[in-house]
């Protein structure tokens, strides 16, 4: 098949790849805070990201000693639904809006 320059990526080695499209939706990202202090109790992240479909998948985000990179680690899913603290309103909010 042939494809445009905009879809086309190169790989390892400078092999052509084609972007393509697995899904598309929304996301949330939350940060970890002390109840008392309310700073950063951690500096990793949670990424939860919800596909067309409905279906949600989530990663912890940990920073690494080089500013530019992380770690992403698969999250084990929660049954429950969870709320999320939003500090500009200070309030709980349902975590998908």
């Amino acid at each position: 098949m042939k494809f445009s320059e905009s879809v086309l990526a190169k790989g390892r080695g400078a092999k052509l790849e084609v972007r393509t499209l697995d899904s598309r939706g929304s996301y949330v990202i939350c940060k970890y805070l002390n109840p008392e202090t309310l700073k950063l109790a951690d500096k990793k992240m949670k990424l939860s990201l919800k596909n067309e479909k409905g279906e949600v998948t989530e990663y912890f985000v940990i920073p690494l000693k080089d500013s530019k990179r992380s770690l992403m680690v698969s999250a084990e899913k929660e049954e429950k639904e969870r709320k999320v603290w939003n500090e500009a309103s200070g309030q709980e909010e349902d975590l998908w809006k």
